[in-house]
């Protein structure tokens, strides 16, 4: 029972210090700290015995493995960012968006400009550190509400293209060596929950910024912008300006299979490079964007790196084991258990991935005896996995809302939640529903 109290107390910290705004990088260990006391966790490695994990050690291990595995990634994308900005390219395409489309399709495009590069390959965190400073732009002459951008953000990156059939990312492939399937599999099924999730979420996002704006929201402007929007600064080509985007979409899908993740890395070098290539006389300080993308970078990886921190500690707890024995022995249709068992373990550790790592193993084998359609729970679990992974403990929350965005969980979460926990959620239904059709 006390370790219960020490997990689900640790986690309920970790939430409540994380929204009131206390400083991440000093929440996670803290929480940690909490929950491996209660549990009964050694503290020290000096003091455990042979065999055992002391909480520094399962807390340092999980936090400088997600740094090892991505901090180039996160580095380059930082970087790439800055440079998209500092050369008025993101401003460029912006203004060429909004003179094409109108100041209506603002949202649109950034959200199609998310979706083409997670769909692409490219990683959540990067999207969303490559993407802001469009989005910024697009919002300002829109004269949108900005504390709409991380829901903005993550509605193009994590709902209907991470989870959906085709998709490289992680979400949608750690099932394959479950369940044997491919990153196809349930495509048909696939194809609608993503259309549905795609409208009914724009809908929501739409609605939700227009309720703000009749309630007299507008853009505010703020120091560090850079936002050519007034004319001040000769601005790139607009048609040039995508070339880095494109290039960082193409060299993804190329590299992909032959490098895995690391593609990134070559794919936003590339796209760093022609940026610089394009737009290098209209940069208004080379050295500075480079330095505040690498500084932007430690702080996003950091804070993120500490949320994995305590799930490594958690999953150390006797509560945690528990917890997972329990929630995959849900009793009922096997699909609406696998659905239920992954999306609050990928709560609990605060990630979609770490989630179905940890699920998978355990509920695989038991469904597939079963007889369950191996393709159907592929799907069911990559979707219902974009859904609790995103509470407000979680590191790509994290790091979208406060190290990109630097907005406040207030201002922000609600829509951010509404788009990446309700409406993964509803998708999680529909595409059960489906399944019981037989589609």
């Amino acid at each position: 029972m006390l370790s219960f109290i020490g997990l689900l107390g640790g986690l309920a910290l970790l939430i409540y210090l994380t929204v009131r705004g206390v400083n991440i990088l000093i929440v996670a260990p803290a929480a940690a700290l909490f929950a491996g006391l209660l549990s009964g966790v050694t503290l020290f490695p000096q003091q455990a015995a042979e065999g055992e994990i002391s909480m520094v050690t399962g807390y340092m291990t999980s936090f400088s493995n997600f740094v090892s595995s991505w901090w180039l990634m996160f580095l380059a994308g930082a970087i790439f960012g800055k440079v998209m900005e500092d050369s008025g390219a993101a401003d460029s395409v912006s203004k060429w968006v909004v003179e094409k489309l109108g100041m209506k399709f603002a949202v649109i495009a950034v959200v199609v400009a998310c979706a083409v590069l997670t769909y692409g390959g490219v990683s959540l965190f990067i999207v969303a550190f490559s993407v802001y400073p469009m989005a910024l732009s697009l919002f300002k002459q829109a004269d949108l509400p900005r504390r709409f951008i991380p829901a903005t953000l993550a509605f193009g990156s994590v709902t209907f293209t991470m989870t959906s059939a085709g998709s490289p990312e992680i979400q949608n492939w750690i099932p394959i060596e479950f369940l044997g399937t491919t990153p196809y599999a349930a495509w048909e099924a696939s194809i609608v929950v993503a259309l549905f999730m795609m409208i009914f979420g724009y809908l929501m996002l739409s609605s939700l910024i227009k309720r703000a704006k009749k309630r007299g929201e507008h853009f505010i402007d703020r120091d560090g912008d850079h936002i050519s929007v007034d004319g001040q600064y000769a601005l790139p080509n607009p048609i040039l300006s995508l070339l880095p985007l494109l290039i960082v979409l193409g060299f993804s899908f190329v590299f992909h299979d032959s490098l895995g993740t690391s593609a990134l890395i070559i794919a936003l070098l590339g796209g760093i490079i022609a940026t610089y290539l394009v737009s290098f006389k209209y940069m208004r300080d080379r050295s500075a964007a480079i330095s505040e993308g690498a500084l932007g970078a430690v702080i996003a990886i950091a804070n993120t790196a500490a949320v994995v921190g305590f799930g490594g500690v958690a999953k150390l707890t006797p509560a945690f084991n528990e917890a997972v024995a329990f929630i995959t022995d849900v009793p009922g249709s096997p699909l609406i258990g696998g659905a239920i068992a992954v999306a609050l373990i990928c709560g609990l550790a605060g990630s979609s991935s770490g989630g179905q790592a940890i699920a998978l193993p355990l509920i695989a084998p038991q469904y597939l005896d079963m007889g369950v359609n191996p393709e159907q729970l592929h799907r069911v679990v990559a979707i219902s996995s974009g859904s609790l992974d995103t509470l407000p403990h979680s590191g790509y929350v994290v790091t979208t809302i406060t190290s990109i965005a630097k907005e406040s969980y207030k201002a922000a979460y609600p829509a951010f939640a509404l788009m990446t926990v309700i409406l993964p959620i509803l998708g999680t239904i529909l595409a059960i529903i489906l399944f019981s059709l037989g589609m």
